[in-house]
């Protein structure tokens, strides 16, 4: 009787971290985990706060974003009607602030975490 009753102990040990393990997976795990989730956006540099419209009126668009940026806000890409909050590459996004650029990197939701930025091509659709 003993060894049929840790044999259920057993089982039932195994069946939790089995399903706690499950519950910790991703519902679609990515088919190529490396590039899942990268990619290329073309927009202007703005900021987390005032996106595509600029709340300080009596400064350019590269001067806004500086100043949200220097008060806490993040540095933004606006992409058609899209929001990104982009995350690393501060130095770059600085030079670039009121401009069109073009950002690469991994995106999570609304969340780009940049790869690499540079100032878009004249030809480059948003």
């Amino acid at each position: 009787m003993t060894k049929k009753l840790a044999n259920a102990v057993a089982f039932l040990i195994l069946s939790t971290v089995l399903a706690a393990a499950q519950m910790q997976m991703p519902a679609n795990p990515p088919a190529n985990s490396k590039s899942a989730g990268t990619k290329i956006l073309t927009g202007v540099v703005s900021d987390s706060m005032c996106g595509a419209k600029h709340m300080a009126k009596d400064k350019s668009p590269a001067e806004c974003a500086r100043m949200c940026v220097k008060q806490g806000m993040k540095y933004a890409l606006v992409s058609g009607d899209k929001v990104y909050t982009l995350e690393g590459h501060e130095a770059e996004l600085d030079k670039l602030a009121g401009t069109r650029a073009t950002v690469k990197g991994s995106v999570a939701g609304d969340v780009v975490n940049v790869a690499s930025v540079t100032p878009a091509a004249k030809n480059a659709v948003q």
